[in-house]
């Protein structure tokens, strides 16, 4: 790849870290995204972890050999750690490689089992960049997380397809009577154990982790169990553990009504979707109120790059 473009990544990485790092600075966040695929010659994902660099790579169709992509992968790392002004060392690289090669020294996915602890509005997450398709800390939700953390005092929460259950740390932390974290991995639930205990909130007789499809369990909860729910469900699982598969576009009316039965009169659904053709059927949705609250939940790093959407649904 020429000088030229590599000189435009440089420019173009050194712009944006000036003003996004500026903003975290100031907001004391340490977890955040720098790049998300601003030019299609560099097809990235850049967040920043405390003292770690987050890279995953897109994939796509181009021209060049293993090796010389292997190069052009090597020197992108370069100039990422130099504007970053953390080490190559600390880079952590999600892409596929049929074979080692140079790149041997940087992190690969499933190898490394690099777990690190990652600070996030006042608590810990445990965070993985080298094993698993995601970091296990969706940073997008940070405003969301806080919402909840706010809202949750003396209420009975419901985290379903909970993932590491890192809304269940906020909504512990936030003073809720009780939380439920419902997922269908059992890798994840303990995930979201650890990090319970990591600030120190685990209480065995106030959380609560089930591991369950959300669709079966649904049928299982009583009118009134729950006064806040979050559900942040995949687009589409097929999951050899579930009954039936999980199209989101067909399944959300049911999903979202079977939540509010189980809800107590006032109570508070936030719903999410990644689904980037999403449509809400909000007339087929028993409630009185529903806000769409995308751009409220949307953090600075995030702006324009956002592709999921975010709803508000109050019960009553």
């Amino acid at each position: 790849m020429s000088a030229d473009k590599f000189e435009m990544f440089r420019n173009r990485l050194t712009k944006v870290y000036k003003h996004v790092g500026k903003q975290a600075r100031r907001q004391g966040i340490t977890c955040y995204r720098v790049y998300d695929h601003d030019l299609p010659e560099f097809p990235f994902c850049i967040e920043i972890y405390e003292e770690n660099i987050y890279l995953a790579e897109y994939k796509r169709r181009h021209s060049l050999t293993e090796e010389e992509h292997e190069q052009w992968l090597e020197d992108c790392i370069q100039v990422i750690s130099e504007i970053l002004e953390l080490p190559s060392d600390n880079v952590y690289i999600k892409q596929r490689q049929r074979k080692a090669g140079r790149l041997g020294q940087y992190q690969r996915v499933a190898t490394e089992e690099a777990f690190f602890e990652a600070k996030e509005a006042g608590l810990t997450f445990k965070v993985n960049l080298s094993d698993y398709l995601d970091t296990g800390l969706f940073l997008d939700h940070r405003i969301t997380r806080g919402m909840v953390r706010e809202g949750c005092a003396g209420k009975r929460v419901l985290n379903l397809f909970c993932y590491t259950a890192s809304f269940s740390v906020y909504a512990a932390a936030g003073g809720a009577t009780s939380v439920t974290s419902v997922d269908l991995s059992k890798t994840y639930l303990k995930w979201g154990e650890d990090n319970m205990e990591l600030n120190k909130l685990y209480d065995p007789q106030k959380h609560y982790y089930v591991h369950a499809d959300v669709k079966q369990y649904l049928d299982t909860l009583k009118p009134g169990a729950f006064d806040l729910v979050i559900m942040d469900p995949p687009t589409f699982s097929n999951s050899k553990r579930m009954l039936d598969f999980l199209d989101i576009q067909r399944d959300h009316v049911e999903l979202i009504n079977k939540t509010l039965r189980a809800m107590s009169e006032g109570g508070v659904l936030y719903f999410s979707t990644n689904y980037r053709k999403f449509i809400l059927d909000a007339e087929q949705i028993q409630s009185t109120s529903i806000k769409d609250i995308t751009k409220a939940t949307t953090p600075f790093d995030f702006q324009g790059k956002l592709h999921r959407q975010c709803f508000k649904i109050v019960k009553g």
